[in-house]
């Protein structure tokens, strides 16, 4: 896990966590913390473990951190969070001693996060932890919120 303590204590990556943060800090929808991050990751990685797919918890970790922080390009000049998060984890994937081709993988599956995938892949599991990691069932905004209802996350899931 020490390449995951490097992301979360990298200088660009807490400056771009603090910007989002400020960003939506009056957002009344799901906000895009550290705390979804984890979530997100800590969901993958059970969901792989139950699925003994031996997925490294560091590519876990890796697409879970950095998979939406390109939200601070998408809210300043409109593009799209996945691509802006692409660029971004690429250049703090190098910093923290990722492998080009671990790169490859994280940002190919960053880059897909927003649509369903099939079978047990590891896009597959970051998108559905995603969803997961939300709390639609217990959310005050929820009825106003503008994702498919088929995308909410009503329940828990076990």
């Amino acid at each position: 896990m020490e390449r995951v303590n490097l992301i979360i204590h990298n200088a660009d990556y807490v400056k771009l966590l603090t910007e989002l943060n400020a960003l939506e800090k009056d957002r009344k929808f799901c906000k895009h913390t550290l705390e979804h991050f984890l979530d997100t990751a800590r969901i993958m990685y059970i969901t792989s473990l139950e699925n003994n797919l031996n997925i490294s918890k560091d590519i876990i970790y890796g697409c879970a951190l950095l998979h939406d922080i390109g939200r601070v390009s998408e809210y300043k000049n409109g593009t799209p969070h996945n691509e802006a998060s692409v660029e971004i984890a690429t250049d703090i994937l190098k910093k923290c001693n990722y492998s080009d081709r671990e790169i490859e993988t994280i940002t190919t599956v960053i880059l897909s996060h927003r649509k369903p995938q099939n079978g047990n892949t590891l896009g597959e599991l970051l998108y559905k932890a995603d969803k997961q990691s939300r709390l639609c069932f217990c959310c005050n905004a929820e009825k106003e919120c503008y994702w498919d209802k088929s995308k909410k996350n009503y329940d828990i899931i076990l």
